[in-house]
């Protein structure tokens, strides 16, 4: 199969100026990619990838760029690559997914575009651990698309993934669950009193996606996480007073 010609955005690296030595990169790439000469079809494609190159023990840098590659494109851990071949490879497969499944596809315009954005950056530190927040949005025709957030916290001093074991004792996912419950019912209430409504009480719960700063944890449910998709991301946040009686 022959391929069309498609719209390579150049690679871009932005350095992030400062007087602190926490110092990242950004890979940038991007293509728009007509299914056909003269579609209205086309895959789209955009990613922006923050890495931390400067500021930090080299192991420690090694291992936070790894998990967020690992985590951004679903890779086997521990898999030993750059940022730029990974990126990469994800889009020239990402191409050939494209091309593949809608060969000789008869769908009304605008049913057989696909677009794929990938946004991954640094947030604010607290205490010794860093936020680090992808956001995704996938669309691959039909009614809707979905976005969704992973958020990683990265424990600076050793690379490590913070996870709730290590913030709470044993025993804490009941309880939270509860406060994760009523805190998100209470944040959806004020948008729309029916929202709540869509909430499936037995699927919330501490779900390893959050980050942590100085108002408290932040959790993130991604849609169909926690019930209908109307609701899209759904973030709670409880404070450290409220977690008190569960940390470690």
């Amino acid at each position: 199969m022959t391929k069309k010609s498609y719209f390579l955005v150049p690679l871009a690296v932005l350095l992030l100026a400062g007087c602190n030595p926490f110092r990242t990169e950004t890979y940038v790439d991007g293509l728009a990619m007509p299914l056909k000469e003269a579609s209205t079809d086309s895959l789209l494609f955009d990613i922006s990838l923050e890495y931390v190159v400067k500021g930090l023990e080299p192991q420690v840098m090694e291992a936070i760029n790894s998990s967020i590659l690992t985590v951004a494109f679903d890779m086997e851990e521990g898999t030993p690559t750059t940022v730029e071949e990974t990126a990469t490879r994800y889009r020239e497969t990402l191409v050939d997914q494209y091309f593949t499944e809608n060969e000789g596809i008869v769908a009304p315009a605008g049913m057989a575009t696909w677009v794929d954005d990938l946004e991954g950056t640094f947030s604010d530190a607290y205490k010794g651990w860093r936020n680090y927040h992808l956001a995704y949005f996938s669309f691959r025709g039909g009614i809707h698309g979905v976005q969704t957030v992973t958020a990683l916290v990265f424990d600076t001093g050793t690379g490590a993934l913070l996870t709730e074991a290590d913030l709470f004792a044993p025993g804490f996912e009941k309880p939270l669950s509860g406060l994760l419950y009523n805190r998100i019912v209470e944040n959806l209430n004020k948008d729309d009193a029916s929202l709540p409504d869509l909430v499936e009480q037995d699927w919330v719960g501490p779900n390893g996606n959050f980050s942590v700063g100085a108002d408290g944890v932040e959790w993130f449910f991604q849609p169909y996480e926690i019930g209908a998709y109307a609701l899209g991301v759904v973030t709670a946040t409880l404070s450290w007073e409220e977690l008190k009686p569960y940390l470690l």
